[in-house]
Protein backbone atom coordinates (compact mmCIF):
# COMPACT_ATOMS: atom_id res chain seq x y z
CA UNK A 1 0.00 0.00 0.00
CA UNK A 2 2.56 2.48 0.83
CA UNK A 3 4.63 1.93 -2.63
CA UNK A 4 1.22 2.20 -4.53
CA UNK A 5 0.04 5.59 -3.19
CA UNK A 6 3.77 7.11 -2.64
CA UNK A 7 2.52 9.55 -5.64
CA UNK A 8 -1.02 9.44 -5.23
CA UNK A 9 -3.58 12.15 -3.87
CA UNK A 10 -7.44 12.84 -3.44
CA UNK A 11 -9.43 15.54 -1.65
CA UNK A 12 -12.12 15.67 1.28
CA UNK A 13 -13.76 17.87 4.07
CA UNK A 14 -14.07 16.68 7.28
CA UNK A 15 -15.74 19.32 10.18
CA UNK A 16 -13.68 19.24 13.29
CA UNK A 17 -16.63 18.29 15.81
CA UNK A 18 -19.86 15.90 14.66
CA UNK A 19 -22.63 15.03 17.23
CA UNK A 20 -25.66 12.79 16.91
CA UNK A 21 -29.27 14.12 16.22
CA UNK A 22 -32.40 12.56 15.88
CA UNK A 23 -34.90 13.32 13.13
CA UNK A 24 -38.59 13.15 12.88
CA UNK A 25 -38.83 10.06 11.58
CA UNK A 26 -36.92 9.05 14.69
CA UNK A 27 -33.64 7.91 12.90
CA UNK A 28 -30.08 8.83 14.34
CA UNK A 29 -27.96 11.15 11.68
CA UNK A 30 -24.77 11.93 12.28
CA UNK A 31 -24.02 16.05 11.26
CA UNK A 32 -21.42 18.83 12.35
CA UNK A 33 -22.28 20.71 15.43
CA UNK A 34 -23.78 24.41 14.55
CA UNK A 35 -19.97 25.67 15.35
CA UNK A 36 -17.67 23.62 13.69
CA UNK A 37 -15.34 24.46 11.28
CA UNK A 38 -14.80 22.27 7.84
CA UNK A 39 -11.76 21.65 6.40
CA UNK A 40 -9.82 20.28 3.22
CA UNK A 41 -7.33 17.15 3.48
CA UNK A 42 -5.92 14.02 1.93
CA UNK A 43 -7.42 10.90 2.76
CA UNK A 44 -4.51 9.37 1.11
CA UNK A 45 -1.72 10.73 3.13
CA UNK A 46 -3.51 8.55 6.02
CA UNK A 47 -4.76 5.66 4.09
CA UNK A 48 -3.15 3.14 6.54
CA UNK A 49 -4.68 4.62 9.74
CA UNK A 50 -8.16 5.34 8.05
CA UNK A 51 -8.49 1.23 6.84
CA UNK A 52 -7.39 0.44 10.36
CA UNK A 53 -10.15 2.92 11.83
CA UNK A 54 -12.97 1.57 9.47
CA UNK A 55 -11.73 -1.82 10.33
CA UNK A 56 -11.75 -1.11 14.04
CA UNK A 57 -15.79 0.00 14.55
CA UNK A 58 -16.44 -2.97 12.17
CA UNK A 59 -15.10 -5.04 14.85
CA UNK A 60 -16.96 -3.33 17.40
CA UNK A 61 -20.23 -3.71 15.51
CA UNK A 62 -19.08 -7.90 15.41
CA UNK A 63 -18.97 -8.26 18.70
CA UNK A 64 -21.85 -6.29 19.47
CA UNK A 65 -20.65 -3.66 21.71
CA UNK A 66 -23.04 -1.65 22.74
CA UNK A 67 -24.24 1.08 20.43
CA UNK A 68 -23.57 3.97 22.88
CA UNK A 69 -19.83 3.28 22.69
CA UNK A 70 -20.31 2.30 18.63
CA UNK A 71 -21.69 5.67 18.12
CA UNK A 72 -18.92 7.27 20.19
CA UNK A 73 -16.36 5.41 18.11
CA UNK A 74 -18.18 6.52 14.85
CA UNK A 75 -18.79 10.03 16.23
CA UNK A 76 -14.62 10.48 16.69
CA UNK A 77 -13.71 8.93 13.05
CA UNK A 78 -16.23 11.30 11.30
CA UNK A 79 -13.91 14.05 13.59
CA UNK A 80 -10.70 12.51 11.63
CA UNK A 81 -12.32 11.97 8.48
CA UNK A 82 -15.50 13.51 7.89
CA UNK A 83 -18.85 11.75 6.77
CA UNK A 84 -18.51 9.25 4.30
CA UNK A 85 -20.07 10.71 1.68
CA UNK A 86 -22.94 8.05 0.98
CA UNK A 87 -25.04 10.23 -0.82
CA UNK A 88 -22.37 10.28 -4.06
CA UNK A 89 -21.29 6.82 -3.66
CA UNK A 90 -24.59 4.97 -4.21
CA UNK A 91 -25.63 6.55 -7.60
CA UNK A 92 -24.23 5.21 -10.80
CA UNK A 93 -22.88 8.75 -11.48
CA UNK A 94 -21.71 11.18 -8.50
CA UNK A 95 -23.40 14.12 -11.32
CA UNK A 96 -26.75 12.51 -10.40
CA UNK A 97 -28.04 16.22 -9.73
CA UNK A 98 -28.19 16.75 -13.59
CA UNK A 99 -30.87 14.41 -13.87
CA UNK A 100 -34.33 13.58 -12.74
CA UNK A 101 -34.27 10.80 -11.04
CA UNK A 102 -31.02 9.30 -9.44
CA UNK A 103 -30.22 5.63 -10.45
CA UNK A 104 -28.67 3.15 -8.21
CA UNK A 105 -25.71 0.98 -8.15
CA UNK A 106 -26.65 -2.61 -6.22
CA UNK A 107 -26.27 -1.57 -2.75
CA UNK A 108 -27.10 -2.98 0.49
CA UNK A 109 -29.08 0.56 1.61
CA UNK A 110 -31.47 1.38 -1.20
CA UNK A 111 -33.05 -2.03 -2.60
CA UNK A 112 -34.90 1.00 -5.28
CA UNK A 113 -33.37 0.94 -8.66
CA UNK A 114 -34.15 4.23 -8.93
CA UNK A 115 -35.68 7.63 -7.16
CA UNK A 116 -36.54 11.33 -7.32
CA UNK A 117 -33.62 13.58 -7.15
CA UNK A 118 -35.06 15.51 -4.65
CA UNK A 119 -36.58 13.11 -3.19
CA UNK A 120 -33.10 11.62 -3.03
CA UNK A 121 -31.31 14.56 -1.29
CA UNK A 122 -34.10 14.94 0.85
CA UNK A 123 -32.17 11.52 2.85
CA UNK A 124 -29.63 13.67 3.79
CA UNK A 125 -31.31 16.77 5.13
CA UNK A 126 -33.64 15.60 7.84
CA UNK A 127 -33.60 18.50 9.88
CA UNK A 128 -33.12 21.73 7.87
CA UNK A 129 -33.27 21.18 3.81
CA UNK A 130 -30.90 22.94 1.34
CA UNK A 131 -32.32 25.70 -0.05
CA UNK A 132 -32.55 24.04 -3.53
CA UNK A 133 -34.30 24.08 -6.96
CA UNK A 134 -34.40 21.77 -9.58
CA UNK A 135 -36.70 21.77 -12.98
CA UNK A 136 -35.39 19.24 -15.09
CA UNK A 137 -31.86 19.12 -15.69
CA UNK A 138 -31.39 22.54 -14.70
CA UNK A 139 -30.64 23.34 -10.78
CA UNK A 140 -29.36 26.23 -8.19
CA UNK A 141 -28.75 26.01 -4.81
CA UNK A 142 -28.20 29.09 -2.53
CA UNK A 143 -26.04 29.62 0.65
CA UNK A 144 -25.36 32.28 2.97
CA UNK A 145 -22.78 30.45 4.82
CA UNK A 146 -19.01 32.35 4.11
CA UNK A 147 -17.63 28.98 5.24
CA UNK A 148 -19.64 26.94 2.75
CA UNK A 149 -18.94 29.80 -0.34
CA UNK A 150 -15.25 29.42 0.31
CA UNK A 151 -16.07 25.14 0.03
CA UNK A 152 -17.67 25.67 -3.53
CA UNK A 153 -14.95 28.00 -4.93
CA UNK A 154 -12.48 25.26 -3.94
CA UNK A 155 -14.43 22.23 -5.14
CA UNK A 156 -16.10 23.79 -8.29
CA UNK A 157 -14.82 21.26 -10.69
CA UNK A 158 -16.45 19.15 -8.62
CA UNK A 159 -19.79 16.89 -8.78
CA UNK A 160 -22.22 19.56 -7.47
CA UNK A 161 -23.60 16.52 -5.30
CA UNK A 162 -20.27 16.34 -3.76
CA UNK A 163 -20.28 19.99 -2.33
CA UNK A 164 -23.97 19.68 -0.93
CA UNK A 165 -22.48 16.67 1.36
CA UNK A 166 -19.70 19.06 2.63
CA UNK A 167 -22.64 21.40 4.14
CA UNK A 168 -22.96 22.09 7.67
CA UNK A 169 -26.68 20.47 7.93
CA UNK A 170 -25.62 17.20 5.53
CA UNK A 171 -25.96 14.06 7.82
CA UNK A 172 -25.74 10.07 7.43
CA UNK A 173 -27.74 7.57 9.25
CA UNK A 174 -26.77 5.85 11.85
CA UNK A 175 -28.20 2.55 10.39
CA UNK A 176 -26.63 3.07 7.04
CA UNK A 177 -23.04 3.71 8.72
CA UNK A 178 -23.30 0.53 10.72
CA UNK A 179 -24.41 -1.39 7.35
CA UNK A 180 -21.28 0.09 5.12
CA UNK A 181 -18.71 -0.68 8.39
CA UNK A 182 -19.93 -4.38 8.90
CA UNK A 183 -19.79 -4.65 4.95
CA UNK A 184 -16.33 -3.95 5.05
CA UNK A 185 -15.36 -5.73 8.25
CA UNK A 186 -17.16 -8.78 7.04
CA UNK A 187 -14.25 -8.51 4.38
CA UNK A 188 -11.32 -8.73 6.82
CA UNK A 189 -12.99 -11.79 8.53
CA UNK A 190 -13.96 -13.67 6.01
CA UNK A 191 -9.95 -13.16 4.46
CA UNK A 192 -9.26 -14.34 8.14
CA UNK A 193 -11.50 -16.96 8.96
CA UNK A 194 -11.08 -18.56 5.20
CA UNK A 195 -6.96 -18.94 5.26
CA UNK A 196 -6.86 -19.29 9.31
CA UNK A 197 -9.05 -22.38 8.86
CA UNK A 198 -8.22 -23.80 5.01
CA UNK A 199 -6.55 -26.76 6.05
CA UNK A 200 -9.32 -28.05 8.76
CA UNK A 201 -12.64 -26.87 6.48
CA UNK A 202 -14.75 -29.36 4.09
CA UNK A 203 -15.17 -27.44 0.55
CA UNK A 204 -18.24 -26.69 0.94
CA UNK A 205 -17.28 -24.33 3.58
CA UNK A 206 -14.46 -22.96 1.80
CA UNK A 207 -16.85 -22.44 -1.49
CA UNK A 208 -19.37 -20.54 0.86
CA UNK A 209 -16.17 -18.36 2.51
CA UNK A 210 -15.26 -17.72 -1.84
CA UNK A 211 -18.86 -16.68 -2.51
CA UNK A 212 -18.87 -14.19 0.13
CA UNK A 213 -15.77 -12.59 -0.58
CA UNK A 214 -16.83 -12.23 -3.90
CA UNK A 215 -20.42 -10.32 -3.27
CA UNK A 216 -17.84 -7.54 -2.09
CA UNK A 217 -18.85 -4.81 -4.43
CA UNK A 218 -16.02 -3.37 -7.31
CA UNK A 219 -14.87 0.28 -7.08
CA UNK A 220 -14.45 2.24 -10.69
CA UNK A 221 -13.00 5.39 -9.07
CA UNK A 222 -11.56 7.85 -12.15
CA UNK A 223 -8.03 9.74 -11.66
CA UNK A 224 -6.34 12.33 -13.79
CA UNK A 225 -2.54 13.22 -13.20
CA UNK A 226 -1.12 16.43 -11.75
CA UNK A 227 2.37 18.12 -12.28
CA UNK A 228 3.28 19.01 -8.40
CA UNK A 229 6.41 18.46 -6.84
CA UNK A 230 6.26 15.37 -8.88
CA UNK A 231 4.10 13.59 -11.31
CA UNK A 232 0.81 13.13 -9.18
CA UNK A 233 -2.08 10.28 -9.50
CA UNK A 234 -4.97 12.13 -8.43
CA UNK A 235 -8.37 9.92 -7.16
CA UNK A 236 -11.87 11.57 -8.43
CA UNK A 237 -13.39 9.68 -5.20
CA UNK A 238 -16.14 11.66 -5.09
CA UNK A 239 -16.76 10.06 -1.33
CA UNK A 240 -14.98 8.86 1.12
CA UNK A 241 -16.68 5.42 1.01
CA UNK A 242 -15.70 5.08 -2.63
CA UNK A 243 -11.97 6.29 -0.85
CA UNK A 244 -11.84 3.81 2.11
CA UNK A 245 -13.20 0.55 -0.41
CA UNK A 246 -10.56 0.33 -2.56
CA UNK A 247 -7.84 0.96 0.43
CA UNK A 248 -9.63 -1.90 1.95
CA UNK A 249 -8.69 -3.93 -1.32
CA UNK A 250 -5.23 -3.12 -1.75
CA UNK A 251 -4.65 -3.84 1.84
CA UNK A 252 -6.49 -7.73 2.08
CA UNK A 253 -4.58 -8.06 -1.38
CA UNK A 254 -0.50 -6.90 -0.17
CA UNK A 255 1.22 -9.72 -0.01
CA UNK A 256 4.17 -8.20 1.98
CA UNK A 257 2.21 -6.38 4.75
CA UNK A 258 -1.58 -7.40 4.70
CA UNK A 259 -4.30 -6.26 6.87
CA UNK A 260 -4.75 -8.84 9.81
CA UNK A 261 -7.15 -9.45 12.94
CA UNK A 262 -4.62 -9.70 15.69
CA UNK A 263 -5.36 -13.30 17.68
CA UNK A 264 -4.73 -12.03 21.00
CA UNK A 265 -6.58 -8.27 21.00
CA UNK A 266 -8.67 -8.89 18.07
CA UNK A 267 -7.75 -5.84 16.79
CA UNK A 268 -6.93 -4.50 13.19
CA UNK A 269 -2.87 -4.53 12.46
CA UNK A 270 -0.69 -4.17 9.39
CA UNK A 271 1.19 -7.25 9.37
CA UNK A 272 5.28 -6.54 8.79
CA UNK A 273 4.98 -10.26 7.55
CA UNK A 274 2.77 -12.30 5.68
CA UNK A 275 2.30 -14.61 8.15
CA UNK A 276 2.07 -12.49 10.84
CA UNK A 277 -0.84 -13.27 13.84
CA UNK A 278 -0.13 -10.80 16.07
CA UNK A 279 0.20 -6.73 16.29
CA UNK A 280 2.82 -6.55 19.05
CA UNK A 281 5.74 -8.36 20.64
CA UNK A 282 3.16 -7.77 24.10
CA UNK A 283 0.42 -9.31 22.16
CA UNK A 284 1.97 -12.47 21.17
CA UNK A 285 3.81 -12.99 25.03
CA UNK A 286 0.38 -12.14 26.61
CA UNK A 287 -1.48 -14.93 24.20
CA UNK A 288 1.11 -17.72 24.86
CA UNK A 289 0.86 -17.19 28.11
CA UNK A 290 -3.06 -16.86 28.24
CA UNK A 291 -3.53 -13.20 29.63
CA UNK A 292 -5.72 -11.02 28.00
Amino acid sequence: MKNFFEHTSASWVRYSDYEWKKAPDGKDYLVPTENAQPKSYDPMKVAEELVLAAADIGLMLFRREPAKAVKEVIRAFAGRYGLLGIMTALPTTPRFIEYEKVYFNKNQLIPAESMDTGDYISLFFPFRKPDFHKQGVESVWNTDDRMMMALIMTYRTEPQAMVMSFMRDHGEQYDWLVSVFKDWTFTLVTATLYYTDKDTLDEETLDLYRKGMASFEGNTPTYHLELRDHPTLVWDFHSLLLNIRILFSMALTDEENPLRICKHCQHPFFAEKADAEYCSLDCRNKHKKGKK
